[in-house]
């Protein structure tokens, strides 16, 4: 979801806004906007190896 958001460039806040911890402590909150680039960090990481892998 926050792949998404980022596509429609939404800036971090915003998009901390319209997601929700589904799960843990912190069930029904929503992330900071670091939590949220530290994901989107994480995801750009991942998909940048899978790139490297399959070439």
């Amino acid at each position: 979801m926050a792949v998404h958001l980022r596509e429609q460039e939404m800036s971090l806040r915003d998009i901390a806004k319209q997601l929700v911890i589904t799960t843990g402590t912190k069930k029904g909150q929503h992330p900071s906007p670091a939590t949220v680039l530290r994901m989107l960090r994480e995801h750009d990481e991942r998909t940048a190896a899978l790139v490297l892998e399959n070439t």
